[in-house]
C-alpha cells in the first residue's frame, strides 16, 4: 500500500528512500541530475549530521542532533562566485534535509523536498556542488518537517553560520563575531500568544475584525487555542549565559556583529548596556540607509549585522530584552579589556522595530509584471489541537505538494501579503532576494531580504524577479506555522 509524505514524515521518513540505499553516495550538483558520478575529489567542507549532546551549561546538558558534533554547526566561510564541494554525511536513522538559506542555488542543492531536493538518507552521504552567492552573512539549517515531533526540523541543533566573502570589502572593523541565538527543551502548550508590540505599522481594521471574529466563534464552539511552543533553556553560541567564553572587546575598537536567529519559532531581541547598535545589512544584504538603534530585533531566520564602536568601558551582559529568557541563558558576555566583575545588565529603553529606518524611501520605480495576493488566516486548533493556515483558503498539502503558482523566468512579481491573524509570520522565499516595497501601508524601496516579519493584522508586500528555473518555496518560517498549511510553491518556466 503506497503512503502519503505526511505519514512518511510521521514514521521518520524512512519509506521515503528506501530505494536509496542505506550506505551509497547520491550525487548531486548545479550541473547533474540526481544520481551522476560524484567526483572523487577532497571535498572543501564536511558536515556530518549525528544525534549527540549539547552542554549549554554545567548542569544542563540537552540531547539533539547537530552538525560535526556542535551547536551552533561550524562557520562556513565562502568565496562569492567560487564554486564550492560539500560532502554531508547523515549519521542517523531519519533522512534529512540540509537547505542553504539566502543563496540562489539549484532547486536539487537548496535542500525543500517540496522543491525535489533529494533527502540526505538515513546511514548515507551526499555530496553537494554549487556555486555560492550572493555575498554576505547566510546559514544552513535543517528542512524537515517536524509537525508534532519537537526533535525533528529547526527545533532540532541542526544550524551553522555561512559567511560568503564579496569582492569588495565591506567596511572597517577591528574584530568580527558571529552569534548564533537558539532555544531548546521545546514543549507544546495551550497558553496562547504572548502579545508582540514591538514591530511598527498599525493593524489594519477589517483584517483584525475578521481575525478576531474568527477566533472568538471558535472558542465559542468549545475549541481550546492551539498549541505553541515554548522552551525551557536559551543560549547563544550553545552556551547559557554567564557559562561560555566572554567576547573580549578593547576601548576604541569597532566590532562587527553578525546575529543570526535560529529559533524554530522564536522572535528575538538584543540588547548591550550603555552601546547601540549601527545596522549595515540584513539578512546580508547593505542597507540603503545605516542607522543607530539600541535594540536588535530579529524574526526567525533572520539575520542582522550591525558595527558597534567600544566606547563605554566595563563588563556588560549582552542579552534579550526578556528578563525571563535573559535569566534563563539566553545571553553573553562583552567584557573591555583590564575590566572585571559580575556582568551588568541594564534595561534598554522601549524600541519599536521599523524596517522603514533602513529603506529608502518612497516607491520603487520597477513595476511588477504582476501582482499576487495572498491572504493568511488562522483555524484555531483545527489538525489534532493544532492551528492550521490557510493562504486564501488553502493550506500547503504535504501529501500532493499544492498549491503551486506559475510564474515567468525573468519577470518581475510582487507578492502583496495580508495577515488576518494577531501573530507574526517570519516570511521567507527561497533561492531569491526580494525587494521589500510596502510595509504596513507605507511605501519602501532598496530594502533587499530573504526573510521578513509581517505583522499581526497588518500587510507587507515584496517584489522579487522570478530568475529561479523550477520549484521555490515560500513560506513562514515559523516551523509550526510552516508544517501546517503556511507554504506555497513558485514554478518558474
Amino acid at each position: 500500500m503506497a503512503i502519503s509524505r505526511r505519514e512518511a514524515l510521521g514514521l521518520g521518513g524512512a519509506a521515503l528512500l528506501a530505494s536509496a540505499g542505506s550506505g551509497g553516495v547520491t550525487g548531486c550538483d548545479s550541473r547533474a541530475a540526481v544520481g551522476a558520478a560524484v567526483p572523487r575529489s577532497k571535498a572543501d567542507y564536511t558536515l556530518r549530521i549525528a544525534t549527540g549532546r549539547v552542554e549549554l551549561a554545567p548542569g544542563t546538558i540537552v540531547t539533539t542532533t547537530t552538525y560535526n558534533g556542535r551547536f551552533p554547526g561550524p562557520l562556513l566561510r565562502f568565496t562569492e562566485g567560487r564554486p564550492v564541494v560539500v560532502d554531508v554525511h547523515n549519521d542517523t536513522g531519519t533522512p534529512e534535509l540540509l537547505h542553504w538559506h539566502g543563496q540562489r542555488v539549484p532547486a536539487d542543492v537548496d535542500g525543500a523536498a517540496e522543491e525535489g531536493t533529494p533527502y540526505i538518507p538515513a546511514h548515507g552521504t551526499r555530496r553537494l556542488a554549487f556555486t555560492p552567492g550572493p555575498a554576505g552573512f547566510r546559514f544552513y539549517h535543517s528542512h524537515g518537517a517536524a509537525l508534532g515531533d519537537l526533535t525533528r526540523g529547526t527545533y532540532s541543533g541542526q544550524a551553522g553560520p555561512v559567511h560568503i566573502d564579496p569582492k569588495a570589502d565591506p567596511g572597517a572593523y577591528d574584530q568580527e563575531v558571529f552569534l548564533t541565538l537558539k532555544e531548546f527543551e521545546p514543549a507544546l502548550s495551550h497558553g496562547g500568544d504572548v502579545p508582540l508590540s514591538f514591530l511598527a505599522g498599525s493593524p489594519v481594521r477589517e483584517l483584525k475584525r475578521k481575525g478576531e471574529k474568527a477566533m472568538a466563534d471558535s472558542l465559542a464552539r468549545g475549541m481550546p487555542r492551539g498549541y505553541e511552543v515554548g522552551y525551557r533553556a536559551f543560549s547563544v553560541n550553545g552556551r547559557k549565559l554567564g557559562h561560555g567564553l566572554p567576547i573580549r572587546v578593547r576601548t576604541g575598537q569597532r566590532v562587527l556583529f553578525h546575529v543570526l536567529n535560529a529559533s524554530a519559532t522564536e522572535i528575538r531581541s538584543l540588547a548591550l548596556p550603555g552601546h547601540t547598535f549601527e545596522v549595515v545589512a540584513l539578512d546580508g544584504n547593505p542597507v540603503p540607509r545605516r542607522a543607530h538603534v539600541p535594540v536588535l530585533w530579529i524574526g526567525t531566520a533572520e539575520r542582522v549585522s550591525a558595527l558597534v564602536e567600544m566606547n563605554h568601558s566595563g563588563v556588560w551582559v549582552l542579552g534579550d530584552t526578556s528578563d525571563d529568557d535573559r535569566n534563563a541563558g539566553m545571553g553573553t558576555v562583552v567584557e573591555y579589556a583590564g575590566r572585571s566583575g559580575t556582568p551588568r545588565w541594564v534595561a534598554p529603553p522601549s524600541f519599536t522595530w521599523d524596517y522603514r529606518t533602513f529603506a529608502g524611501a518612497g516607491s520603487t520605480n520597477n513595476r511588477p509584471h504582476r501582482t499576487i495576493d495572498l491572504l493568511v488566516e488562522k483555524r484555531n486548533a483545527a489538525e489534532k489541537g493544532f492551528n492550521i493556515w490557510p493562504l486564501n483558503g488553502v493550506p500547503f498539502s504535504l501529501d500532493t505538494n499544492k498549491p503551486v503558482l506559475d510564474v515567468e523566468r525573468g519577470k518581475r512579481y510582487r507578492l502583496r501579503l495580508r495577515n488576518a491573524s494577531d501573530d507574526i509570520h517570519p516570511v521567507h522565499l527561497h533561492r531569491h532576494t526580494f525587494e521589500v516595497t510596502d510595509i504596513a501601508g507605507a511605501p519602501t524601496h532598496g530594502l533587499h531580504k530573504d526573510v521578513v516579519m509581517l505583522g499581526g493584522y497588518q500587510t507587507l508586500a515584496f517584489d522579487f524577479t522570478a530568475d529561479q528555473p523550477g520549484l521555490s518555496l515560500f513560506h513562514c518560517h515559523q516551523q509550526l506555522h510552516m508544517d501546517y498549511g503556511f507554504m506555497i510553491l513558485l514554478r518558474c518556466s
